[in-house]
């Protein structure tokens, strides 16, 4: 089940491979997250030091949040991927000028994971095809409907 999408990553990138990896949180931020109080568009992912961290996810806090804790929304979140994975992401990331980028937050096993890309920015013009593309496939759905039911467009 999804629980945040990263749609434009999809409109910024190209994206050449998929991973998953496990979210450290504390439990102010599980509790927002399972109110829906979470936002990833600004996200991005950053390798230091051999560990991944997820950076511009903000997760905003319940009003009811505890007195004692002191919730900061755009903290920076550690994410969890095997060592052999993370050698393999950090060797594409500085030979071939990919970035990471996060494009969702979902639940797997009630546990908190985010889908990470391996992704190439797009150029402006590939930008304007990708909304002419999206477009078309709605004109096109539009009149197949309307030839369906026998009106005319």
């Amino acid at each position: 089940m999804s629980i945040a999408e990263n749609r434009r990553a999809r409109y910024d990138y190209h994206i050449e491979e998929k991973f998953e990896a496990g979210v450290v949180l504390s439990g102010w931020e599980i509790k927002a997250i399972r109110a829906g109080q979470v936002q990833l568009t600004d996200g991005y992912v950053l390798i230091k030091n051999g560990e991944l961290f997820l950076i511009g996810c903000r997760i905003n806090a319940l009003r009811s949040a505890s007195t004692h804790v002191n919730p900061e929304a755009d903290r920076t979140k550690k994410l969890l991927m095997h060592k052999a994975e993370i050698k393999r992401l950090v060797g594409k990331v500085e030979q071939r000028g990919f970035t990471l980028v996060p494009l969702n937050l979902h639940y797997k096993g009630g546990r908190v994971k985010a889908d990470i890309a391996l992704a190439k920015g797009k150029a402006e013009h590939d930008k304007r095809n990708t909304e002419k593309e999206r477009d078309w496939e709605r004109e096109k759905g539009q009149l197949m409907r309307h030839a369906s039911t026998g009106r005319k467009a």
